[in-house]
């Protein structure tokens, strides 16, 4: 008989943060436990339950019963289990014991061959188990298999041990309306639980089936089981209690907030609207992480004096729960506006020096020195981003103030308290003091781990290159020195954020566009490389090739998602600059719909492969040495169709320059046909591969076309 099935693990106050996860985890032990035995229909539904104070799972269309399973099981080879003369010898007749059969079963075993020789099987029916005899074993292991963050052991009342995450008091076992006898972490199921602790209806809450946990616990327990649905109803709560106004919800809030509670109910508060004064970014984390609160702002994102609440409980008269919550927020908001004002006190330049004891790696010296090297970074590439030579002495002090004031806020009060402000408040110090405001921009943004347009746009609508700058140098100081001291990423694990960093430079390069045009990525990292201490980094090269790696294969995979593979690796192979590797990617796309462009590729690779082969180096063509019509045409063709390719190139106009050179194709088609590029004769010899290497070298500027070949 089918029914559905309940199982219930009452407990004390299981870690907010990992709820969810121990929720969904136990409801999957479960189920996947129960499917590989055979417990489960196809159409059994699964539904996890998870409060601040149990894991529970119903699984719909469980049956009582396992069905029987035909199985057949093999025994021994013939030969082993039989003598010359056909007589059962001792390995058959103890393997029979073992499976309750005796000698007078022989005669219903069967003999075929298991691919290698004869051997014995016993097909038989093996009888379903009762549901009864199994669940117990199955949320032991459910229990077992829960990823939780630290195991408690504590006693029971027979003194012996048990571990879980938190001291658990109470199981519920039913299927149906029926209590399943078995017995998990020193409890014996029963069907009833526990529901709110101060609003529950009665103080034990009976499960009538199954089909009625979620009823019973929200009816007389005043308790949501559900995550997913406490969860919505404190959104709706929120949306309602807005007023207008936008809540300010992130989703880890509201996580942590739903797994705090049982029967959630939204209050409003209130704050002195002299906080306001103090920036908005340390009002709100004060809310969020200190006291679980939701900020409130107005439609244009400026913040209120109000904030929102999710309480435990439900009472006719809140004022007491708000009028609470609004003395201890107060204390917060005030330790908040004494350090704002407290650091404002010192100038953010004067802060450098304390700077000098903070260590930043052990073996890449303080955060001072650190500072030192992104600063000259910072100076280097803003004088390569700038375009305009008049500019340039302007942007280079710009990025090199901004620079090494960057790190300054990190010895501030208010950054102490929440390092999460990091940069964030050094742009505000750095406005207060009177910094440009391209400065004070530059230090808010160099922590994001992303930027986009709207961000490193400044006030007169043009990119903050100075940003850009200080943006850029933080994250190839990075990479050069984390990475040079053996801690490059492996696996999942990066602990120091060098795939951010990586895809933070593409985002930025592409950014500037046309600006970057004049920035190498292998020079910038040189250049830094040289400001680490002496012996720190690796001496040769290869440092800087491997992170150049890195960083492509970051972008490859970006490309890739909008352009072919073989396109991509094509552009790539060049290194191209960051910021024209998408326009040569169009550029290429474009070629490959010509008739013409699956035969250049392949004569690419076929005259690559020629030029690896060819030993020395090759001069310039000499037209006196063309004999064959075939060679005297192509190079015909490639001096006339050079000029204008060449032309197109040094403009950007790629696509065009492409196909400018569409035209050799039956050139080179000829060539091949007609020509032996391996003349006996030397001078011959050297000659056509000098015309050859003067063809690749005309037709790969854009991209390596001997990648787009089959």
């Amino acid at each position: 008989m089918n029914a559905s099935l309940l199982v219930e693990l009452f407990c004390e106050e299981l870690p907010p943060k990992a709820l969810q996860r121990l929720g969904d985890a136990f409801a999957d032990g479960v189920r996947s436990q129960l499917l590989a035995k055979g417990f489960l229909e196809a159409a059994s539904a699964v539904t996890a339950f998870a409060t601040p104070r149990r894991l529970a799972v119903r699984i719909t269309d469980v049956r009582e019963k396992s069905p029987d399973t035909p199985k057949r099981d093999k025994l021994l080879p013939v030969s082993i289990a039989f003598d010359a003369a056909g007589n059962a010898q001792p390995p058959l007749l103890k393997k029979l014991a073992s499976l309750g059969l005796s000698e007078a079963d022989i005669p219903n075993l069967k003999r075929e061959s298991d691919g290698k020789a004869e051997a014995l099987f016993h097909e038989h029916v093996a009888p379903g188990v009762a549901l009864d005899a199994v669940l117990e074993g199955v949320v032991r292991d459910a229990i077992a298999r829960l990823p939780i963050p630290k195991v408690m052991s504590y006693q029971l009342a027979d003194l012996s041990t048990v571990q879980f995450v938190r001291p658990a008091h109470r199981l519920v076992a039913l299927h149906g309306k029926r209590v399943l006898p078995i017995s998990v972490l020193g409890l014996t199921a029963g069907n009833r639980t526990l529901g709110h602790r101060f609003l529950a209806k009665q103080p034990e809450v009976t499960i009538p089936d199954a089909d009625h946990y979620e009823a019973a616990l929200e009816h007389v327990g005043r308790v949501v089981a559900s995550y997913g649905a406490r969860r919505q109803r404190i959104v709706d709560q929120l949306a309602a209690s807005a007023k207008g106004d936008v809540v300010i919800q992130p989703d880890a809030l509201l996580d942590e907030v739903n797994a705090l509670v049982e029967w959630p109910v939204v209050v409003e508060g209130r704050f002195d609207e002299a906080f306001l004064e103090v920036p908005q970014e340390c009002l709100i984390l004060t809310m969020q992480l200190n006291q679980k609160y939701f900020a409130v702002a107005d439609a244009a994102g400026k913040l209120r004096n109000r904030f929102l609440l999710v309480s435990n409980l439900e009472a006719e008269d809140s004022s007491k729960i708000i009028g609470g919550n609004e003395r201890v927020l107060r204390a917060r908001l005030a330790d908040a506006k004494f350090f704002y004002d407290t650091d404002r006190k010192q100038p953010l330049a004067s802060r450098l020096d304390l700077l000098k004891p903070v260590v930043y790696h052990n073996k890449l010296g303080s955060q001072f020195e650190r500072v030192q090297r992104i600063a000259s970074l910072a100076k280097y590439i803003a004088g390569r981003i700038e375009g305009d030579a008049a500019l340039v002495p302007a942007l280079t002090l710009a990025a090199e103030r901004a620079a090494t004031l960057a790190k300054c806020d990190l010895v501030t009060g208010m950054v102490g308290e929440f390092p999460e402000l990091q940069g964030v408040m050094g742009g505000y110090y750095a406005r207060h003091d009177g910094e440009a405001e391209a400065v004070a921009q530059a230090i808010d943004l160099q922590y994001r781990p992303r930027l986009d347009a709207a961000a490193l746009t400044g006030a007169d609508g043009k990119i903050n290159k100075v940003a850009a700058a200080v943006y850029l140098a933080e994250r190839l100081e990075t990479l050069v020195g984390i990475w040079g001291i053996g801690l490059q990423p492996t696996g999942e694990k990066d602990p120091f954020g060098l795939r951010r960093a990586a895809l933070g430079v593409i985002d930025v390069v592409e950014l500037l566009g046309e600006s970057a045009a004049k920035l190498e990525l292998r020079e910038a990292m040189a250049w830094v490389k040289a400001e680490f201490p002496a012996g720190a980094l690796p001496a040769d090269g290869k440092l800087i090739l491997d992170i150049e790696d890195f960083i492509y294969e970051r972008y490859r995979n970006q490309l890739a998602q909008d352009a072919d593979r073989a396109a991509v690796d094509a552009v790539l192979a060049l290194r191209p600059n960051l910021a024209d590797a998408r326009k040569r990617l169009a550029a290429v796309v474009e070629f490959r719909g010509l008739a013409e462009a699956e035969a250049l590729a392949a004569a690419n690779k076929r005259i690559g492969n020629i030029l690896k082969k060819a030993e020395g180096a090759t001069g310039e063509v000499d037209p006196a040495l063309l004999q064959d019509d075939a060679e005297v045409a192509l190079y015909t063709a490639i001096a006339k169709a050079k000029p204008a390719s060449d032309t197109l190139f040094k403009h950007g106009n790629y696509a065009e320059a492409l196909k400018a050179l569409a035209h050799l194709r039956g050139p080179v088609d000829a060539f091949f046909n007609d020509v032996m590029v391996m003349a006996e004769n030397p001078q011959l010899r050297a000659n056509r591969i000098a015309l050859l290497r003067w063809l690749h070298t005309t037709m790969n500027r854009v991209a390596d076309l001997a990648r787009l070949a089959g």
